[in-house]
């Protein structure tokens, strides 16, 4: 024995350092398996979950449906906090001017939401606080616009809403008087005389009730149903008669924002938003909820339809979202602006935050797993979720999700039109497969590099203003710089004489797709030929060309003023695009990534949409909700057996890209060809992307999804990598401590109770350091700041000296209290200090 002693305890050392080399070579996510499926009920999908019959149920409930649990179901579930939903009205105001009639069928029906004012009632109709107080149990926050209360600079967007005279209570009376004054006067108009008449407290319109069709969505029963009723009978108070049509989500989706509003099958619809990400900066969201471009508008910017058209909100939005401004006061100048023509205009109505409920099981999990602190549970969750293995090893998480029709998705798997991925059910499965170039971070939401590498420094911005006051660049473009043009099909010199705000060098890392695809340059400049083919109408007959797809892409790519491809394989990109507020935010603008799925699944869609004849004799179209034709969907059979056979065609046509005869040549692409073909026939579906999972088996009949790990050696990615960087600390503001009586020839001295926040553990202790600042907003809308002082831990002190309240007038002046231990967004609370 003491001869073989030796042997053996090298045998063992050996086994353990190749353990060792194999447990580090391992691949993408911390689970193996992701089992998801649906539960009908909301209640059932907690007590699931506190079952152990789920492991996490992927939804946020209200927070009365969460308190109504006994307490031994909700002792055994760990909970996620989360402000991550909000409630809206989206309204159909078509004709959009006067006499406010449309003609459905031949028949002339009047509508009263075609009247700007009529519209602007509603924040006085609705009492936001009576939906907070009694249908959600007292968690959420009233909302006049689209930024979520208590997010980083959304007070100023509120500060609107206040000089506009809004306030939580509505103020019933008045809104019926403003009603009945814009009804009565356009019953005036020469149109409408003796035709619009008010008569046993209702209006009438050629002898019959003025009758609004009003979505309400009836599979959300203890939210937006209930607010939805008491939304309808606060306007029949106005003399304006309800048609209350209950409606599934599919049902009041498809016809809200797919149908032409000049139909007039809907007048007002109860939305419902998740979040989307934790962010810092709205303009994005601006543009989405108000402007026309966007697509979020009745009629979706779709030109078979009616569309609400509104150029100034438009052109400013594209300002914001496309960095076409010098200053940090610029922005909020311009942001400010179109946020008070929005409310004015009164097209979507908001009402509320929520607070929501996230569940895990409690003994399910080693470690609590990261998360949006501004949009609760997403695809970081998945990524970083931690579940203890089961008896084989096998890490398996079981993933509930919640439909009260028992459908997962509501929208396609259309990775190229506007409306695919375009619901929270989608998304939340297509994140985790997918990897992005970029990323604003879950809890800070800083901009960070992904896929997409950039040193700061390598990253330039010059502009000035012209005598004009117009932003031009001072980066001189090279001419030798390329760009691609959809008329010639050829990417081309861009040429003498031009310049860009701005200018990055960018570095990729690359993998392989699920279906052994590998990434590279090609994949990128694909990417970019795509959109600029699909964004640019080169002619009235162009079949490469797209309307709803255009107007959200293309202002995006006209910042582009070309890029060089560098010998090293690097990318440099010429743009216009100024972001003084953070410098990353410039470098994510001017980065490039590979497409969601391989080139050929999107070669192979656009030659459906572009040139027809699909094996089944289906139309698609990337526009949703066109008569006679379909969205594709990379999930459904039909589809996916059109895609097949018309990348068989390709592949027997050895057939290029036009545009990529110099980046794929025909050996490539039989193989890229290949690997898709392969793909679909062993798993019956189209989805292929580059992230930590991959769509093992999706049944629709049981509406049931198996995603795995992806464990290629290519993934750049260990299992917890992300777990590991996606950790920080937070400050939350527990307590502000005003004086009990305020006298502004004194000074005020105000305590801000803070703790810091380890997340995503989310225990908290004292704070012992941090910055904590108020900002006293003054009646001209210019800002005072004061810097707090730490006097103990936990406790900081704030005084605003008499010589800046003396002079004011006696009133209620609001005051923002920020507080943030480092670079994160800060947390955010808002008050008031009333002088008399």
């Amino acid at each position: 024995m003491k001869r073989l002693l030796p042997f053996f305890v090298v045998f063992i050392m050996m086994f353990a350092i190749l353990f060792s080399f194999g447990q580090a070579a391992k691949k993408g996510p911390i689970v193996d398996t992701i089992l998801v499926d649906v539960r009908m009920q909301e209640d059932i999908g907690l007590k699931d979950t506190a079952e152990g019959k789920t492991d996490i149920f992927f939804w946020g409930v209200q927070g009365n449906v969460f308190k109504a649990l006994p307490e031994n179901v909700k002792s055994k579930l760990d909970v996620y906090r989360i402000p991550s939903g909000t409630w809206s009205i989206n309204i159909n105001s078509y004709p959009h001017k006067a006499p406010y009639i449309a003609k459905v069928e031949n028949k002339e029906q009047f509508n009263p939401f075609a009247i700007q004012k009529v519209r602007f009632a509603l924040n006085w109709l609705i009492n936001r606080k009576y939906i907070i107080d009694e249908i959600l149990g007292g968690d959420g926050e009233p909302m006049f616009t689209m930024a979520t209360p208590g997010q980083p600079g959304t007070y100023r967007y509120n500060l609107i809403a206040s000089k506009l005279g809004m306030k939580a209570t509505g103020d019933e009376a008045k809104a019926i008087k403003d009603i009945t004054d814009a009804l009565t006067e356009a019953s005036n108009l020469p149109e409408l005389k003796g035709k619009l008449v008010k008569k046993d407290n209702f209006w009438y319109f050629n002898n019959e009730p003025v009758t609004i069709k009003f979505l309400i969505r009836v599979d959300d029963p203890n939210g937006r149903l209930r607010s939805g009723r008491y939304i309808a009978d606060q306007i029949e108070k106005a003399g304006i008669k309800v048609e209350r049509l209950e409606w599934d989500r599919r049902k009041a989706i498809t016809t809200s924002y797919y149908s032409n509003p000049a139909d007039m099958k809907w007048h007002l619809y109860t939305e419902g938003w998740g979040a989307g990400s934790t962010r810092q900066w709205w303009e994005l969201i601006i543009a989405q909820m108000y402007a026309p471009w966007y697509g979020y508008m009745p009629g979706g910017a779709d030109p078979a339809n009616w569309n609400y058209e509104n150029a100034e909100l438009d052109d400013l939005t594209k300002k914001l979202v496309n960095g076409q401004f010098a200053t940090e006061q610029e922005y909020w100048d311009i942001a400010l602006k179109s946020i008070e023509i929005a409310l004015k205009e009164a097209m979507r109505i908001y009402i509320c935050s929520q607070e929501q409920y996230y569940v895990v099981n409690k003994d399910k999990f080693i470690d609590r797993m990261a998360y949006g602190v501004g949009d609760g549970m997403n695809h970081w969750s998945l990524r970083t979720a931690d579940i203890k293995p089961d008896r084989s090893g096998r890490k398996v998480l079981r993933m509930t999700e919640f439909s009260a029709k028992g459908a997962l998705f509501m929208s396609s798997w259309d990775p190229i039109g506007v409306d695919g991925f375009a619901d929270v059910y989608s998304r939340v499965l297509m994140e985790p497969m997918r990897d992005f170039g970029t990323f604003e971070s879950p809890y800070s939401a800083e901009t960070m590099m992904w896929r997409v590498k950039w040193d700061p420094k390598n990253i330039e911005t010059k502009v000035v203003k012209d005598k004009d006051g117009n932003l031009v660049g001072q980066i001189p473009v090279p001419e030798n710089a390329i760009w691609y043009n959809s008329a010639t099909k050829k990417w081309e010199p861009v040429g003498k004489g031009k310049t860009s705000f701005s200018k990055g060098t960018y570095s990729f890392v690359y993998s392989k797709y699920h279906n052994g695809h590998q990434e590279k340059l090609a994949d990128i400049l694909y990417s970019i030929r795509f959109s600029v083919e699909w964004a640019t109408k080169d002619g009235d007959n162009d079949k490469y060309y797209d309307d709803q797809y255009s107007s959200q892409i293309k202002p995006g790519l006209d910042i582009i003023k070309g890029i060089v491809i560098n010998k090293d394989g690097t990318i440099t990109t010429y743009f216009d695009y100024n972001w003084p507020m953070e410098k990353a935010r410039v470098a994510s603008a001017g980065a490039f990534w590979t497409p969601l799925t391989p080139w050929p699944i999107y070669e192979a869609l656009a030659d459906l949409v572009a040139n027809g004849n699909a094996k089944s004799k289906t139309v698609y179209s990337f526009t949703a909700g066109g008569e006679g034709v379909v969205e594709p969907d990379l999930l459904n059979e039909t589809c996916v057996q059109d895609i097949l056979a018309r990348l068989e065609e390709f592949k027997a046509k050895k057939y290029i890209p036009f545009g990529m005869e110099s980046y794929i040549n025909e050996k490539d692409a039989i193989v890229a060809y290949d690997l898709a073909i392969n793909w679909i026939r062993k798993y019956n579906h189209a989805f292929i992307s580059d992230g930590p999972f991959y769509l093992h088996k999706y049944d629709p009949k049981s509406n049931q999804m198996e995603l795995r790990a992806y464990r290629d050696a290519s993934y750049p990615y260990d299992p917890y990598y992300w777990k590991k960087l996606l950790v920080g600390m937070r400050m939350r503001i527990n307590k502000i401590t005003l004086p009990q009586t305020l006298d502004k020839n004194k000074p005020t001295t105000i305590t801000v109770n803070v703790s810091v926040i380890n997340y995503p553990k989310d225990t908290a202790v004292d704070a012992d350091k941090g910055n904590v600042k108020a900002i006293l907003v003054l009646p001209d809308g210019k800002e005072k700041v004061y810097i707090g002082k730490f006097t103990a831990k936990g406790v900081f002190t704030i005084t605003i000296p008499a010589g800046d309240t003396k002079e004011l007038s006696a009133g209620s002046y609001v005051l923002v209290i920020e507080a943030q231990y480092g670079n994160e967004a800060p947390a955010v609370e808002t008050t008031f200090l009333v002088f008399f």
